[in-house]
């Protein structure tokens, strides 16, 4: 077989190989992919002239994301949340840009969950599995903004999107994360007045 032969045998198999991945990660990809985080209306109330917000994420992660947690893997999702004027431009600058990084993990000695909110090792712990993915959408007292920051003038907006953080996967882990949607979950972007 010639030099030519081969290489195109071998560009062949990698092609089939490629669209055999493809295929099954989008033809098969499974109902939950667009519900992945639900956030609940949130409350933003004003206390002495600080905006606060208080909500909760419903996490429904996948099969193959909850086999991975209770085989040891942490799990991290981040709340990106902005505040920005209603009406602006793409590239204008937010008044806030921060990410809360959560983590989940099962610990085998004490047969149980943890959650904590990075940069911290420590948190709380829990007996279920169902009790610390709800502890883990909790969001309390999170400081947004002065409201002396916000122009008379102007409408502003909270946005959140939730997702999990597939850069905080072991390494091994990450290129099947990036191929297959079991492991793309977000909530997208939601949106809700800032009332002054």
């Amino acid at each position: 077989m010639s030099a030519k032969a081969i290489t195109e045998r071998r560009w062949s198999l990698a092609l089939s190989l490629l669209l055999t991945l493809w295929s099954s990660s989008v033809v098969f990809a499974p109902a939950w992919a667009e519900d992945d985080f639900v956030i609940r209306e949130p409350v933003i109330r004003l206390e002495n002239g600080v905006y606060f917000l208080e909500t909760a994420v419903d996490a429904h992660f996948s099969t193959a994301a909850l086999e991975a947690l209770d085989h040891g893997v942490p799990l991290t999702i981040v709340a990106h949340v902005q505040v920005r004027r209603t009406s602006a431009w793409l590239w204008e600058n937010v008044l806030l840009d921060q990410q809360l990084r959560t983590v989940i993990r099962y610990k085998p000695l004490s047969d149980g969950y943890e959650v904590y909110r990075l940069p911290g090792h420590q948190g709380r712990s829990f007996v279920t599995r169902d009790a610390a993915l709800r502890a883990l959408g909790d969001i309390n007292d999170l400081q947004l903004l002065r409201q002396d920051k916000l122009n008379a003038k102007d409408d502003y907006e909270v946005q959140i999107k939730v997702f999990l953080d597939i850069e905080a996967l072991p390494l091994p882990l990450r290129p099947m994360a990036y191929l297959k949607p079991a492991w793309q979950l977000s909530s997208g972007w939601h949106s809700w007045p800032l009332r002054r």
